[in-house]
Order: C-alpha cells, then sequence, then structure tokens
C-alpha cells in the first residue's frame, strides 16, 4: 500500500505517519525530514535546498524525485509500501510520482487528506517552533509557507479528486479520531 499523506504544513501528517508505520508497517518518507538532514550535514543538496527553504519555497521538482528515487532505492525496498509525506506538493510531482512507483510495478492507492484551518495551522506550528527551535516555525515564514501551499499545492487536491484517491479526514480533532478515520479510509487498500 503506497500512501500519500496530504495537508498544510503543522497538519499532523508526523504523528499520523508514525501510527500509520506502527499499524501497517509501511516505510515514511518525509521530504522535510530528508531535506533538514541534507541541510544538517552541509551536501550540496542542503545548499540549495536551505535558500528555497528559508524563502518558504517549494524545492525544485527534479532535485526532489531524485530523492525519492535513492530513499525508495535503499532504504524502502523491504517495505509492504511507502507513506510520502510532503510529496507531491503539485501536479508534475504528482505525475512524476506515477512514473516512479511505475517504473517498480507499484502505483499510489490513496492520498490522505487532512484538513485543518490556516489559524490552527499557524497556531500549532508556533507551539512547535517553541518546543524544537525549527527556525521555519516563525510567524513571517509559516504565512509564506500556508501562501505557498494554497496556491501551489491546493490544485492537487482536486487532481486526486478527479481519480478517486483523495480521502478528507478532519484533521483539527484529537490524534485518535483522526488516526480512526484515515485506517477507515484505507480499509479497501489493506485487503
Amino acid at each position: 500500500m503506497n500512501i500519500v499523506l496530504f495537508g498544510g504544513p503543522g497538519s499532523g501528517k508526523g504523528t499520523q505517519s508514525e501510527k500509520l508505520i506502527e499499524k501497517y508497517g509501511l516505510h515514511h518518507i518525509s521530504t522535510g525530514e530528508v531535506l533538514r538532514k541534507h541541510i544538517k550535514e552541509e551536501t550540496e543538496l542542503g545548499k540549495i535546498a536551505k535558500k528555497y527553504i528559508d524563502e518558504g519555497q517549494l524545492i525544485p521538482d527534479d532535485l526532489m524525485i531524485k530523492i525519492l528515487d535513492d530513499v525508495i532505492e535503499n532504504e524502502a525496498k523491504d517495505k509492504p509500501g511507502v507513506i510520502f509525506d510532503g510529496f507531491p506538493r503539485t501536479v508534475p510531482q504528482a505525475e512524476a510520482l506515477n512514473e516512479l512507483l511505475k517504473k517498480r510495478d507499484k502505483k499510489l492507492d490513496a492520498v490522505i487528506g487532512l484538513e485543518v484551518p490556516d489559524d490552527e495551522l499557524v497556531k500549532r506550528m508556533i507551539n512547535r517552533g517553541k518546543l524544537t527551535g525549527r527556525a521555519d516555525d516563525n510567524e513571517d515564514t509559516i504565512k509564506k509557507r500556508l501562501h505557498v501551499y494554497h496556491n501551489q499545492t491546493s490544485p492537487l487536491r482536486d487532481h486526486y479528486m478527479k481519480q478517486n484517491k483523495y480521502k478528507a479526514i478532519d484533521g483539527n480533532r484529537d490524534i485518535e479520531d483522526i488516526f480512526n478515520s484515515i485506517s477507515k479510509a484505507l480499509e479497501p487498500h489493506t485487503k
């Protein structure tokens, strides 16, 4: 089972990914975590990525595809599926992901959309920034990230709805309630 966890920054994708890994044994690919690792290690990709992230912009598609291809090939090959967290963010990335899976005789089964109002996302990310010290969790960058998310990523929701893969989940509830809704939405793909 290969799924995309979709939602604005701070919508709970990481939290729900942990629960999905525990229940289904999937490999989690968080593009944000992968990029932060490259930035911390000051790799060439990390230096390029940092410039985009500092401005609240998305990483170019070709770089993200190379990263994902490498992670799938080297880290996820023995798992029963993958959770894509933070990717795709655009329709061209969605098409590239389909090609990436297709060359491995796999497909995307479902897109779980964690839907949370913007004011709640801002509140969550500011709190997360206080707890973790993440430099990109400040109000200016958060507003830029939400603007980018709505302008560039929301067409993706329509793209996956047309394919009947998008499962809208109210992400503004208790963590367990959200997870139960996700599990129910994934039931047809676990048989």
